[in-house]
């Protein structure tokens, strides 16, 4: 409907854009023009009812419902922060919290780390380079339910990866445990840790290989002729003009493992014993197993507010240790 009305609108300017130009109207409150006014805010509209209906409107009464007794029947009465406080009481929730924190540890710096190796690799000048630039991309837009499926195949007790351990044990003779991965809580989180670097490492790489591209040649010219070497060419040249790039990636991954769900989900399922169940992944438990949305949504909030403090304290530290070139 939006699209008729602006092929319309096109059709109805065309013979305008013929005529001489003329005195331009004087301009509305917001800076549109007064026979233009309407246009624009009906262009907005369906964006900004779905974003007030099934965004900010949720966010608002999930709020409300965070401080209210809301059960399978529904509003049930005013809790107060009765939700807040047996939120803090419960043990599963702090082992999510802490599940949440060890993939946080784990996996941001690795992502970080390989990304940026991968991008160093891949921005030199070697054979096939957009072939493998493609190749390592390729996970990040796969289906993540799809890749979880096929790391559970092979992370099986019986599947390749442990067939694999087992052939190398006994061909040279070496006793290499072999892992358990989805049905040991020591090795779980483990699992669900590769998983989530397969699929999201590609997507630092390509992020590191573009601010790679944005660094002067002439600033490793200049370097190389001071005698420094690749080692600090890289240290003294490369991560200080690509550090506002890490600062976005690392704020960024950090923001999207506190909210890591699909992975733990359909790899384990949070077992054995909640071993790798994570703090999204037991709100949506709460919400829609024990339909208990008033937990659910004190769980959701403190949460924001955890990730919110995070984000802001990297904001106010990153001027400590990012670089950005100026003019």
């Amino acid at each position: 409907m939006v699209a008729l009305l602006f092929c319309f609108h096109l059709m109805a300017t065309s013979d305008r854009s013929l005529t001489p130009a003329s005195p331009q109207p004087k301009r509305g409150r917001f800076g549109w023009r007064p026979d233009q006014q309407w246009e624009g805010y009906l262009f907005i509209l369906p964006s900004f009812l779905g974003f007030f209906v099934f965004i900010a409107l949720a966010v608002v009464i999930s709020l409300g419902i965070s401080f209210s007794d809301w059960g399978l029947t529904g509003w049930r009465g005013f809790a107060g922060l009765t939700n807040y406080q047996q939120m803090l009481r419960d043990p599963v929730f702090w082992q999510a919290f802490w599940n949440t924190a060890f993939y946080i540890v784990i996996i941001v710096p690795s992502q970080l780390i390989l990304g940026l190796l991968m991008a160093v690799a891949l921005n030199q000048a070697i054979r096939g380079r957009s072939f493998y630039r493609l190749i390592y991309f390729m996970p990040v837009v796969t289906t993540i339910v799809a890749g979880a499926i096929v790391f559970r195949l092979l992370l099986a007790n019986n599947g390749p990866v442990n067939d694999l351990i087992r052939w190398v044990n006994s061909l040279l003779g070496l006793s290499i445990p072999v892992p358990n991965w989805l049905g040991s809580s020591q090795f779980s989180k483990w699992a669900v840790v590769i998983l989530t670097l397969w699929k999201n490492t590609g997507f630092t790489m390509v992020v590191y290989l573009a601010a790679l591209q944005g660094v002067p040649q002439e600033l490793y010219d200049a370097a190389s002729v001071d005698g420094a070497s690749a080692w600090r060419r890289f240290l003294n040249v490369t991560v200080p003009l690509i550090s506002p790039t890490t600062f976005f990636l690392f704020v960024f991954q950090t923001i999207g493992a506190f909210q890591l769900f699909t992975e733990p989900f359909v790899m384990t399922q949070g077992g054995p014993a909640n071993s790798s169940l994570s703090v999204v992944q037991y709100i949506y438990l709460a919400a829609f197993r024990d339909i208990r949305m008033n937990k659910a949504s004190a769980m959701a909030w403190f949460l924001f507010l955890f990730i919110f403090t995070f984000t802001y304290l990297q904001n106010r530290l990153q001027q400590r240790w990012v670089y950005y070139e100026t003019d």
